[in-house]
Formats: C-alpha cells, structure tokens, sequence
C-alpha cells in the first residue's frame, strides 16, 4: 500500500509545485513591474503595497495547496466532512502534526508526503518575499545613498570647494 500511497501522492505533489511555481513567478513579475512604476520615496504604504499583495498572494496559494490536498483525501473516502479534510490537510501541510485526526492505515502515508511538500512550499514561499524584501531594502538603501551624495556635493559646491 506504501507504492500505492507514492502513486497517489506525488501527482498531487507536483500539481502543488506547478501551482506554486506559478504563482511565484506571477508576484516576482508584479514587484517588477511596480517597482519599476514607482520612484522611492513615495510614502510607506507606496513602498509596502507590492509585499502586502505578494503576502496575500502567496497564502492564497499555500490554502489552495492545503485544498487540494483535502480534496484528495475526501476523493480517497478518507473524511467524509470537508472541515475535518481541510483541518487535517492544514496541519500536514505545515508539519504542526496534532494528530487528533489520523487517516487510515491505507492511506496513512499521505501525511508524511503532503508534510514534506508543504515545508518545500511553505519554503519557496518564504524564500519569494525575502528576495523580493531584500530588494525593497536595497532601493531604499540605495536612495538614500543619492540623496547623502547629493547633499554632500550641493553643500561642498555652496561652500566654493571643489568636490
């Protein structure tokens, strides 16, 4: 039954990493796009709006993974509500691991494969939006940097100095 829960999983699996490929892409060319758009200095919700959407972006994503992932144990006879599918799919996917709620022995592998593709997405996400913080950063920092030199050459042009 171990080869039969592989079988089972790992198309979900991939499905997931196509999702979230996707969506990943999707906000890196958003942040580009509007990054591009806007100049520095434009206020603080300006500046934040691009990771407030991304953040957003990517937790839909992660739930609609942890959907799916419910779908197939509902599609299995696993659970016959949708909350307590979608509940356990939640805590597989984030690795929490209550255990309060436990498939069957037939299909008991699944958790394991859905908490190890959760860590790996949970993980692209994260790795998303630090990139895309990091470059937040480096245009802010950068900007500041212009506007010191521009200060610096204007004060020593003002005093007759050569700069």
């Amino acid at each position: 039954m171990t080869l039969m829960n592989f079988l089972v999983g790992l198309p979900v699996m991939v499905l997931c990493l196509i999702v979230q490929t996707a969506l990943t892409f999707w906000c890196v060319r958003h942040y580009v796009r509007y990054s591009a758009q806007t100049q520095t200095g434009q206020g603080f919700w300006t500046g934040i709006r691009p990771l407030i959407v991304i953040t957003l972006a990517m937790m839909v994503c992660n739930l609609l993974q942890i959907a799916l992932w419910a779908l197939l144990f509902v599609l299995l006879g696993e659970f016959g509500e949708r909350h307590d599918a979608i509940y356990h799919s939640a805590v597989n996917f984030t690795s929490l691991g209550y255990g309060d709620i436990v498939m069957s022995k037939d299909w008991k592998m699944l958790g394991p494969l859905e908490a190890a593709n959760g860590v790996m997405m949970l993980g692209m996400t994260a790795a998303a939006m630090m990139a895309i913080l990091q470059h937040m950063i480096k245009v802010q920092q950068d900007a500041l940097f212009a506007k010191a030199e521009a200060a610096l050459r204007q004060a020593t042009t003002d005093s007759g100095a050569a700069p």
